[in-house]
């Protein structure tokens, strides 16, 4: 079985929201240590000559971190590089490949083995590729529940969407 779905263009706003979402998740610990960093820093620098500079630079690395992401995935939609990633494309599931098409005789094909991982929002599938590179496949662009069921059903196949742990828990009968 093959799920087609409707045509659908990524927002750079939905865009960066999502990478900065990926970025929290998977580098929460690099503001904490930026943080922690310099107050030992000046706790060390407090033991030769008082200062009070780090009520200043700590927030302001914090600050620095995030608006570094902020800005890399606020102009990748203008990248020559990243242009195909916000055209408007209709998907083609299948249980081998991803078909994402532009018309009918022009588009790309995705394997299943380039996911890295998968997540299921509230509102959409994120199948992820790398830390920017990902396909956004929200629920309004599948044309019935039977189709999201299976593309679920495919992802959870191949290991990439797991289980939610509610539903691992099934009710013993006695």
């Amino acid at each position: 079985m093959i799920v087609k779905t409707k045509k659908y263009q990524l927002d750079p706003k939905t865009y960066r929201r999502i990478c900065m979402q990926q970025i929290f998740k998977t580098q929460w610990w690099l503001p904490i240590s930026i943080f922690a960093g310099l107050i030992v820093l000046n706790l060390l620098l407090n033991l030769v000559y008082p200062n009070i500079w780090i009520f200043f630079l700590a927030p302001l690395g914090l600050l620095g971190w995030y608006g570094f992401w902020w800005v890399q995935f606020t102009g990748a939609p203008y990248l020559a590089q990243m242009k195909p990633m916000f055209e408007k494309f209709s998907y083609e599931i299948s249980g081998k490949d991803i078909l994402m098409r532009v018309n009918q005789k022009e588009g790309m094909q995705m394997k299943w083995e380039m996911v890295k991982r998968a997540e299921k929002t509230k509102d959409a599938y994120l199948l992820i590729f790398s830390q920017a590179q990902f396909i956004y496949l929200p629920f309004k662009i599948f044309n019935s529940d039977n189709d999201m069921r299976f593309t679920e059903a495919i992802m959870k196949r191949k290991n990439l969407l797991t289980e939610d742990k509610k539903e691992e828990k099934a009710p013993v009968a006695k």
